[in-house]
């Protein structure tokens, strides 16, 4: 599968890690793939948004929906990693945030088969106790993705030797996109089928996807690793916040990346008008995860492309198509109602907005890891990655408020302006790759 002729070479692992790596090579493929299907099936951008406009959750629970996925992951890295540390094997910690996530999953499977029908208005599971329990229970999931995020990468480069890691990782990717394909076609021919005993089928694959991510994790095969030379996290922040006071193009990088983060909250609300323009027909649905599929997959290897000669640009680019996305699903309301009506252009508009937004991740991914040195880019990316957290929990607090005040058109189009204003921002920041 990886196209060597030698597959013993080893050049950054252990002998004993070496002889290991083929069978831990599959087991790394399939606990990817569980973990990539799950993140489709329980998607904070399209399917809980879906389920909460089903059970009638008001709207600004939807703002919270991707602030507490992102927000969630990120926060306790800087901690989790000082945890993990200390311990000569860190795959029982990935075990411990799969299992985590796939209870969730299966928590959420039974908030929604409670909250249909008659057994909701006996016992009084209005549609904002639903949406409060689903949102407690994504913050328990997120937790559990964040402590499994950073165990897995540790693992990985503990088992897996370079130039196997971005075919591994891409192998995983092709094959989740298939399968998360294929979920799109079956909710198209189920689209008539009672539209929460359909979702709650969506969230126990997720759960099997996370239990399986679980047991192949465990069945790795992990050499003791070193545990020695862990920071402090708050040493870590201490340090990262000097660095943003001295290093201006660290500093506008963060601001282009908070307000780049208008695409991440868009993407909810398209899906929430779909839904409401579709009722409880899931064929809408099916219609969006089969166009997002297909939009990512093309626009990843694009984007890649274009950001190895300039991520400042894809950054740039991606920001302003973001924006005439938001602007286009803001203005739905206002366009001819054969076109207002039809699932396919609120398919058309979300597929956009997410080649944008794949532009947006990996502009700036590639943008930071450029611009820092080998000294310091841990501290880059992890203070980076905080302060988006942080600011994903307050933006989504803001804009949920907004969502309710104003309706989803009108929140929408301010975001359209905070992306353009992203856009502009991207344009000032100093190019890193001539560097």
């Amino acid at each position: 599968m990886t196209g060597d002729e030698d597959s013993r070479m080893c050049k950054d692992i252990s002998e004993d890690a070496c002889h290991q790596q083929p069978g831990n090579f599959w087991r790394h493929l399939l606990a990817s793939l569980g973990t990539k299907l799950a993140d489709e099936m329980a998607s904070a951008r399209l399917v809980l948004p879906w389920l909460l406009g089903l059970i009638g959750a008001p709207v600004w629970m939807v703002g919270l929906l991707v602030p507490i996925r992102e927000a969630g992951a990120l926060l306790p890295q800087l901690l989790v990693a000082g945890f993990i540390r200390p311990l000569p094997q860190r795959k029982w910690v990935w075990v411990a945030g799969a299992s985590i996530q796939a209870l969730m999953a299966l928590g959420l499977v039974m908030i929604t088969l409670l909250a249909e029908g008659n057994f909701a208005a006996r016992h009084g599971l209005d549609g904002t106790l639903a949406g409060s329990l689903v949102l407690i229970l994504l913050i328990l999931l997120s937790l559990g993705r964040g402590v499994a995020s950073i165990a897995t990468k540790d693992v990985l480069g503990k088992t897996i030797a370079k130039q196997r890691r971005g075919r591994l990782m891409g192998w995983s990717g092709s094959v989740a996109g298939a399968m998360t394909l294929l979920a799109g076609v079956a909710l198209m021919l189920l689209g008539e089928q009672p539209g929460q005993q359909v979702l709650a089928i969506l969230m126990a694959i997720a759960a099997l996807g996370w239990t399986l991510n679980a047991l192949c994790a465990a069945m790795i095969r992990e050499d003791s690793g070193a545990t020695s030379g862990g920071a402090n996290a708050w040493e870590t922040v201490h340090d990262g916040v000097i660095q943003l006071k001295h290093d201006a193009a660290f500093r506008n990088f963060n601001l282009a990346r908070a307000l780049l983060l208008s695409s991440a909250l868009a993407l909810p609300y398209i899906a929430l008008l779909g839904q409401q323009q579709s009722g409880e027909s899931l064929g809408g649905l099916g219609v969006l995860v089969v166009v997002s599929g297909l939009a990512g997959m093309l626009a990843s290897p694009i984007w890649g492309r274009l950001a190895d000669t300039s991520s400042r640009r894809v950054m740039r680019n991606a920001g302003a198509g973001a924006a005439v996305c938001c602007a286009l699903a803001g203005s739905m309301a206002w366009w001819p109602q054969a076109l207002a009506d039809n699932i396919w252009s609120y398919a058309l508009v979300y597929g956009l907005l997410v080649i944008a937004h794949a532009g947006i991740r990996l502009g700036r991914k590639t943008y930071v890891v450029d611009l820092a040195t080998s000294d310091n880019r841990a501290l880059y990316v992890a203070l980076s990655n905080t302060l988006t957290g942080v600011l994903m929990l307050v933006l989504g607090l803001l804009i949920g408020g907004l969502a309710q005040w104003l309706g989803s058109e009108w929140l929408l189009m301010i975001l359209a302006v905070v992306a353009a204003c992203a856009a502009l921002c991207a344009q000032r920041l100093p190019e890193v790759e001539d560097d």
